[in-house]
């Protein structure tokens, strides 16, 4: 499990712009691993929570190599229906779900230690966040990255 959460860090640092040598200077610091462990754990409560399990069951599909097919249970099919990740964002931006809130503060923390951000809080404003992304690509830009 933990070799699968490593590569979806790998792959999460390929999309964020990271060059190999930056990701595997990452995996011996282990940061591309608590961005995996993080991004596994923001896909796990957004998954719990648009879909609960205790609101539905499981089917097993008719050809093996499918995974089982979800069915809510009766008197939970309305509220799925209901349940998107609009739904949920909306939420957060309300306040609603301390819980994405939190999650979201972990993965962050996680991705600008992988910059080598050491002074990086929360509240950093997002213009700073902009301003040294943007640094950082001009920097890329001019190494021919």
């Amino acid at each position: 499990m933990r070799k699968r959460n490593l590569r979806c860090g790998v792959i999460v640092c390929r999309e964020a712009g990271f060059s190999d040598v930056e990701i595997d200077a990452m995996i011996a610091g282990g940061a591309a691993a608590e961005i995996a462990e993080a991004a596994k754990r923001l896909n796990e409560l957004r998954d719990n929570w648009l879909i609960p399990p205790e609101w539905i069951d499981r089917v097993p599909e008719v050809v093996p190599e499918f995974p089982d097919r979800i069915v809510p249970q009766p008197e939970y099919a309305k509220a799925i229906k209901e349940r998107s990740l609009t739904n949920l964002y909306n939420k957060r931006a309300k306040g609603d779900v301390q819980w994405l809130e939190d999650v979201h503060r972990t993965l962050d923390a996680a991705v600008a230690l992988a910059y080598g951000w050491d002074d990086y809080t929360p509240d950093m404003p997002d213009e700073e966040i902009l301003r040294r992304l943007l640094e950082l690509n001009l920097k890329r830009a001019a190494e021919g990255r």
